[in-house]
């Protein structure tokens, strides 16, 4: 006797050896003996053998008609031996039963399994939707292949255009258009973005990078969205003062400026203006939400993202020739010897006489003329002198004074230019650290961020700090010091248009100032949701101003033509360019002491990984 079984989600055939009530031992074609429950035999016959059943069987499997299987079998529970008789007619051989066992179990839209070779046909509307998605499934994979023989042939299916930033920046797994994308590049041993970047998507590598940056951190817009109009108060008294601003060229944001008056008793008065959007933005209101939202501008190379609405930042901005702006001034007395006999601060509205820009007075300010007396004059050149030599006394009280053995430190401004055939050129200018313009606004703004953080303790008004010891730099809202800085206290508030923590404390000036309560106390739950947002953001934001920085390292590189450049080594195989921010690590270098020169050949660079790979030419 030979029996038909079912084992392990498949069918099999043996010839029974021996029988126990709940158990038989067989032995299948090949001579191999097993233990076969007898709850998973279905059929047993004796004719034909083995080596002939399955092989009938599943002939005839193929030979049956599917839907007529459906429509003949009813509506209600069916064993497989009725369905055979119904089918095949009374009697059906055992070939013809397993055939029709073989052929449910292939069909699994068109019959539910409802115990051992027991069935129930699908209803028609389940099997209508299951057939229509078969259907789908199948077209999907047609659809799939011929995007994936395109990719594969370097060409991009033009139906990835409209789905192109999710297909780079946040891909759906489930979609056709991410699976045939990944299917290719498995096959072309490479990963998705590669592939994309190989076959066209990804024509400019910067826009790339910002609009993965756009999608991650500004899901709502890159843009700050003006809701409503900003009404700045008109009864702040008008400060008698002309004060002047220092910025780059590209600054719109202007958040401080400077005055210098000379009183009566011989004393000078140095006035350290701040724009005091506060005074316009009411809590809770919609640019107060998005100031907490977007928490900080970000600047990258040839662009940045404002924190406020252009429209807000016209309105507060310090910009000469307007009317007289809202501002929070302190103000300092100080002596001929460049002491600090008093400060006050002071809610009001401050004209502003002149925008410096550093392209513009560098070349009459600068180390080499600073603090002569001879020499041509130029524009605000009294001012700039007073306030260069306070900001060297107000350095060396820090103890911080320049050390003139020290190594030059270099910083950079990157300016992006659009030409008129849309092409983008790179300029990488570097600017010695602690110029005399640099320091003179550094050392202005040390003070009035030190001094306020020192008031806002003193007056037990809770604000956030920024405390550095043990060599870390934190956010917090216990006073604390700054050691890199020298200050026994440091509380941001001179940036408040372009930073969310200094708009914040300009919230809690304001209110000490004018002795009103103010909006965040000690210990407040929304004070310390601000700190970590914004150590968040501001990280995040300055990640993505490295690599962008990065990026148009390696492209000016390009657009230059340079074949072979010069560093120094920092340690081990990690080499500092000259002449521009940009750190490579160099495989293969012979060990060399720190600070030693070295002479590389550019070879390739790979833009999405903003790698550079470079050969030693000469040391």
């Amino acid at each position: 006797m030979h029996v038909f079984y079912e084992e392990d989600g498949g069918f099999k055939v043996a010839t029974v050896k021996e029988s126990q009530p709940a158990s038989l031992m067989v032995e299948d074609v090949r001579g191999k003996r097993s233990k076969v429950k007898g709850g998973n035999v279905l059929l047993k016959f004796e004719r034909p053998g083995l080596d002939e059943i399955l092989v009938q069987a599943e002939q005839l499997s193929t030979e049956i008609d599917i839907d007529l299987l459906w429509e003949t079998c009813g509506e209600h529970e069916f064993g497989f031996e009725e369905l055979a008789a119904e089918y095949f007619g009374a009697n059906p051989s055992a070939a013809a039963q397993i055939a029709v066992v073989l052929r449910i179990a292939a069909s699994p839209m068109y019959f539910y399994k409802k115990g051992k070779g027991r069935y129930k046909a699908a209803p028609e509307d389940n099997l209508k939707a299951a057939l229509a998605g078969l259907v789908r499934k199948q077209r999907e994979a047609e659809q799939m292949a011929a995007w994936q023989a395109e990719l594969a042939a370097g060409k991009l299916p033009e139906a990835f255009l409209p789905v192109l930033p999710k297909l780079l920046h946040r891909p759906d797994k489930n979609t056709i258009e991410y699976k045939a994308l990944a299917q290719a590049a498995d096959a072309l041993h490479t990963n998705a973005t590669r592939l994309l970047q190989n076959v066209g998507a990804i024509p400019d590598v910067a826009d790339y990078f910002l609009q993965g940056f756009l999608l991650e951190t500004f899901p709502k817009g890159r843009d700050a969205v003006m809701t409503e109009p900003v009404v700045t108060p008109t009864d702040l008294p008008l400060a008698k003062v002309q004060a002047f601003s220092i910025d780059d060229v590209t600054t719109t944001e202007i958040d401080d400026a400077l005055s210098l008056v000379k009183l009566p008793n011989g004393n000078w008065q140095v006035g350290i203006h701040i724009a005091a959007p506060v005074l316009g933005i009411a809590p809770d209101s919609e640019l107060d939400k998005q100031v907490f939202d977007r928490l900080s501008t970000v600047y990258f190379p040839g662009d940045k993202i404002t924190m406020l609405p252009d429209a807000a930042v016209q309105v507060f901005t310090l910009q000469e020739g307007a009317a007289p702006r809202p501002a929070v001034s302190m103000y300092l007395e100080v002596s001929p010897g460049f002491d600090i006999l008093s400060h006050r601060s002071v809610v009001e509205l401050v004209p502003i006489a002149a925008n410096l820009r550093h392209d513009q007075i560098e070349a009459h300010f600068n180390e080499l003329t600073a603090g002569k007396q001879d020499g041509p004059d130029f524009p605000w050149k009294a001012e700039l002198t007073f306030m260069w030599r306070l900001a060297g006394e107000m350095e060396g009280r820090r103890g911080r004074a320049d050390d003139p053995n020290a190594p030059v430190r270099i910083d950079y401004s990157f300016y992006v230019d659009t030409l008129e055939n849309g092409e983008k050129r790179v300029r990488i200018l570097p600017r010695k650290r602690g110029s005399p313009m640099d320091k003179l606004v550094a050392e202005m703004m040390i003070l009035v961020n030190s001094q306020w953080g020192k008031d806002l303790k003193e007056a037990e008004i809770a604000a956030i700090y920024r405390v550095q010891n043990n060599g870390r730099v934190r956010m917090t809202t216990q006073p604390g010091p700054h050691i890199g800085l020298g200050v026994e206290y440091y509380a941001w508030s001179s940036s408040p248009l372009r930073r969310a923590v200094d708009f914040v404390n300009q919230q809690q000036l304001i209110a000490m100032i004018n002795g009103t309560k103010p909006r965040f106390q000690k210990n407040d739950a929304e004070l310390f949701a601000a700190i970590g947002s914004f150590d968040t953001a501001y990280a995040a934001y300055a990640d993505f101003q490295d690599k962008m920085e990065r990026y148009w390292c390696l492209r000016y590189m390009e657009q230059e033509n340079i074949k072979e450049f010069s560093g120094s080594i920092i340690k081990e195989n990690l080499v500092r360019v000259d002449g521009m921010p940009l750190v490579l690590r160099v495989p293969g270098l012979p060990e060399l002491p720190a600070g030693s020169t070295v002479v590389l050949q550019r070879l390739k660079t790979d833009w999405l990984e903003l790698n550079l790979d470079c050969r030693l030419a000469t040391m």
